[in-house]
């Protein structure tokens, strides 16, 4: 993974300069952004790091960003930084999805905790999109059968009703179980369910 970078964008050249070089003094890579449109612009294909940006500003404002991210499937931590009269835009931003927001004035160490909480909310998101992706690609090795049965055990179904369903003996279900435990690595019954439900099974 790239390094993550943060995404300051705010019409205001002042705040954009101020808060770079408080990113900067703490070893956090950022890009600013005069608007939600110049940002857009670049966005696509952006996989690591967070955004910050302002909620009231010309044309696109900080909450229209996040809802077209999500539309987009722009999978980044959004904090936004909102005036005390925004409030309650910041209130429906974190309904939209967004991770945390500021309200001015705010200090230095607020700002490095939410960008810290967005960077460590994305990190978290890459693990598990790591970990289905290898989920997936366990499940593919399974013959059409084995995932039948993966499907009965994941509903709950005991081997003989399994059995029944698709026409094959107990014994023959347990052979199949125990050939999804092998493939699958899977440690026990929890950690299988767990994995089918992470594949979406």
């Amino acid at each position: 993974m790239p390094e993550p970078v943060v995404h300051l964008i705010d019409d205001d050249e002042a705040v954009r300069t101020a808060l770079g070089f408080v990113l900067e003094m703490n070893d956090l890579p950022a890009r600013a952004y005069p608007s939600a449109e110049a940002f857009l612009e670049v966005a696509e294909g952006l996989q690591s790091g967070c955004v910050v940006t302002d909620v009231r500003m010309p044309g696109m404002t900080g909450l229209d960003l996040v809802r077209h991210m999500k539309a987009q499937g722009l999978d980044l931590p959004v904090v936004v930084i909102t005036g005390h009269g925004d409030v309650p835009l910041a209130v429906e931003a974190m309904r939209a999805g967004v991770i945390d927001f500021l309200e001015k004035p705010f200090d230095d160490a607020a700002l490095l905790r939410s960008i810290r909480m967005a960077l460590d909310a994305q990190a978290e998101t890459e693990v598990r999109r790591a970990e289905k992706q290898r989920v997936e690609q366990m499940l593919q090795a399974l013959s059409a059968r084995e995932r039948e049965v993966l499907q009965g055990v994941v509903a709950g179904k005991m081997n003989k009703v399994i059995a029944y369903e698709l026409g094959i003996s107990a014994r023959t279900v347990e052979v199949y179980r125990a050939n999804v435990m092998t493939k699958t690595q899977a440690q026990g019954l929890s950690d299988l369910v767990r994995m089918a439900l992470l594949a979406g099974l």
